[in-house]
């Protein structure tokens, strides 16, 4: 980042998706088929059957009232099998198009265990159901490994939720304003896709050079001394972000960003016990980037009043709950959500980057990865910076678009090259007008 603390040779951008492209834009919750007349036909011979009898049924077709096809099929896995009801299109049946159903039971016994019910097209978004007691069931709500609703009490078994529409089980949900997580509206992310777009186009014209950034005078700098670079002139993952915003600013203002403003304390953080070391160690240079950069372009491109701290700072998240998988083994964790002066654990990155894209449509995010460093004594330390953008496509599937260094490349890459750390989020404006 600054003064060649860290040395990325990649620009990084993210992309959470579905595994396959989804060809029709998904339906209001409202407007899903219902399916309860096939569930009331099954419930018999593949619900409540022996599990060595459901699993050797063949797989089946059925269609219903409005003409959509649904293939019936069982998916054995350790020590349970599901039934799943698979809505297709163009031809197959993924088992986790919209409206489709997974009914897991046990094979030692065959009793229920859970139902998922895929309310869009994406294999990481689903409500969930499981067994309660003799009156009641629970139910989650799951978005990319993150409850956004768990345990909440059904006032009805199982069962009974085997065969009743889908609209009076979501009816009989609590916590309806949660649905608006599975209901994007794809218009609202067309300036974020246009603004990725011109992003994309003009990475080929840029490199990789550590410590690199462009000067307000539109010179190759090192951002440490300000001396211009002489060979192989490039943007390190700070002078990037800058380009970035330098791009975003300039078809208003006219100019580029003076890099020693960048680098000045932007508000609370740090002690009396890290003060000495920041000459030595620097440990807030990405923090106080990425706030500054964010603060500029909100106060030039919205309001002032948008350009403090309270407004700039992505500081909560609808899910307190994940899903990890631990050497082979799933578990369920509490997440701390955001921590003063570190963020966001990573492990929570990608379900954080859907809900924000549903309650923010129209923003993207800089991110300051950091966490505690020797030498002696330990501190955290903001080495690292990303650019975010998180969008849904025409079609509705959810995509991250992740920019560091002057390149481009996956979110699974950048989650897994930080694992146990934070980031610190700061929003912008995501505008279509973008001239680098």
């Amino acid at each position: 980042m600054s003064s060649g603390t860290v040395k990325i040779a990649a620009f990084l951008v993210l992309c959470c998706s579905c595994p396959h492209a989804v060809p029709a834009l998904d339906l209001p919750l409202s407007e899903i088929s219902d399916d309860s007349s096939i569930r009331k036909k099954l419930f018999d011979e593949w619900f409540m059957e022996a599990p060595q009898n459901v699993l050797a049924k063949s797989v089946r077709r059925e269609t219903l009232p409005g003409g959509e096809r649904l293939e019936v099929r069982t998916e054995r896995t350790q020590g349970e099998f599901s039934i799943v009801l698979a809505r297709g299109f163009g031809g197959v049946f993924p088992g986790w198009a919209q409206g489709s159903w997974a009914v897991s039971r046990s094979m030692e016994d065959g009793s229920l265990l859970r139902i998922r019910i895929f309310p869009r097209s994406d294999p990481y978004t689903y409500i969930q159901f499981r067994p309660l007691d003799s009156e009641r069931s629970s139910m989650d709500m799951v978005v990319y490994n993150a409850y956004l609703a768990q345990s909440v009490n059904m006032p009805v078994i199982l069962e009974r939720l085997l065969t009743l529409p889908l609209q009076d089980i979501l009816g009989a949900a609590n916590n309806k304003t949660l649905f608006r997580y599975f209901e994007p509206h794809t218009a609202d992310y067309a300036g974020a896709r246009t603004l990725i777009s011109r992003i994309r186009q003009s990475l080929p014209g840029l490199s990789f050079a550590d410590d690199g950034a462009i000067n307000e005078a539109g010179e190759y700098v090192f951002i440490d001394t300000l001396e211009k670079q002489v060979q192989n002139p490039g943007l390190n993952c700070s002078g990037f972000v800058k380009w970035l915003v330098d791009g975003l600013l300039r078809p208003m203002t006219g100019r580029r960003l003076p890099i020693n403003a960048l680098k000045q304390a932007y508000g609370q953080r740090g002690s009396s016990l890290t003060a000495p070391f920041e000459a030595l160690r620097d440990p807030f240079f990405g923090l106080d980037w990425i706030r500054n950069l964010a603060s500029t372009v909100n106060s030039t491109l919205k309001s002032p009043v948008f350009a403090v701290l309270e407004e700039i700072e992505v500081n909560s998240c609808p899910f307190s709950q994940i899903i990890l998988r631990k050497n082979g083994t799933t578990l369920t964790e509490p997440y701390g959500g955001f921590l003063s002066e570190a963020g966001f654990d990573i492990n929570g990155l990608a379900a954080l980057m859907y809900t924000l894209a549903i309650d923010e449509p129209g923003m993207f995010y800089l991110g300051a990865v950091n966490t505690e460093l020797a030498p002696k004594p330990r501190m955290r330390q903001y080495f690292h910076i990303a650019a975010f953008l998180p969008y849904f496509d025409e079609n509705g599937s959810f995509h991250v678009a992740l920019f560091e260094s002057a390149a481009e490349t996956s979110f699974n890459r950048f989650a897994s090259r930080y694992p146990g750390h934070y980031i610190n989020l700061v929003r912008l404006p995501a505008e279509e007008t973008f001239e680098p």
